[in-house]
C-alpha cells in the first residue's frame, strides 16, 4: 500500500513538473496596426502618413513564472507616407512596406485568468518603397533604422494551452527619409517619432 501511495505521489510530481516544463514557451500570431503621427520638423518639411496593416509573429521563453524574454516579426501590407516641403507643395508620396525585427524583456502579473505584462526592448525597423505608379519618385531606396520599443498589455488565458493577448506598443524612431537627399528633393526631418501599434492576438503554450 505504501509503494502504490509513493508510486501515485511520484506520478503526480512528475505530472506538475512536466507541465511546468510545457508551459516555459509559447508563440503568438497577432493582427497589427501602425499609425505613423504627423510630424513637422526643424527643416520645411511635413510628413503625413496612412495607417498600415500586418501581422506580428512573437516566440517568448519564460526565465521565471513571471519574466520572460521575447523575439518578434512583423511585417504590414503598404501604406503612404507623403512629404510637403517648399519645393514641392502637392507633396511627394511613398508607398511602403515595413519589416520589424525586435527582442523584448517582458514583466507578467498574474490575476487568475488575467495576466497584465509590460514589455521594452530594441528593435529595427526596415522601410521598403514599393516601385509602382503610387510611388511619385524612383530615387526611394528601402532603409533599416534602429529602434526602440516599449509596451503594455493583458492575456486572457481560455484555456490551459492558449490565451488572448491584446497591447499596446510603441516604436520610437527616426523620421524615414528613404536615402532621399538631393538640390531637387530632400526629405530629412532631423525628427523621431512615436508609431502607434495595436495588437490583437491568440499564443500557444508549450
Amino acid at each position: 500500500m505504501k509503494r502504490i501511495a509513493f508510486l501515485v505521489s511520484l506520478l503526480a510530481v512528475s505530472a506538475a513538473a512536466a507541465h511546468a516544463q510545457e508551459s516555459r514557451q509559447d508563440i503568438s500570431l497577432s493582427g497589427t496596426a501602425l499609425i505613423e503621427p504627423y510630424k513637422a520638423s526643424s527643416t520645411d518639411i511635413q510628413v503625413h502618413s496612412t495607417t498600415a496593416y500586418g501581422g506580428l509573429l512573437s516566440y517568448r521563453f519564460m526565465l521565471t513564472p513571471s519574466s520572460a524574454l521575447e523575439g518578434n516579426y512583423g511585417m504590414t501590407y503598404q501604406n503612404k507616407i507623403t512629404y510637403y516641403g517648399s519645393q514641392f507643395q502637392n507633396g511627394i508620396t511613398i508607398l511602403t512596406r515595413n519589416q520589424e525585427i525586435s527582442g523584448a524583456y517582458v514583466r507578467s502579473f498574474v490575476f487568475k485568468n488575467f495576466n497584465p505584462f509590460v514589455e521594452a526592448g530594441p528593435a529595427a525597423l526596415i522601410f521598403m518603397p514599393i516601385q509602382n505608379s503610387g510611388t511619385k519618385i524612383q530615387d526611394a531606396r528601402r532603409q533599416t533604422e534602429i529602434s526602440a520599443m516599449y509596451g503594455a498589455g493583458f492575456a486572457y488565458e481560455i484555456s490551459p494551452s492558449f490565451d488572448i493577448r491584446v497591447e499596446y506598443r510603441g516604436l520610437v524612431t527616426k523620421v524615414p527619409t528613404f536615402g532621399v537627399n538631393s538640390s531637387s528633393y530632400n526629405f530629412t526631418t532631423n525628427r523621431w517619432y512615436n508609431i502607434s501599434e495595436p495588437i490583437v492576438g491568440v499564443a500557444y503554450h508549450f
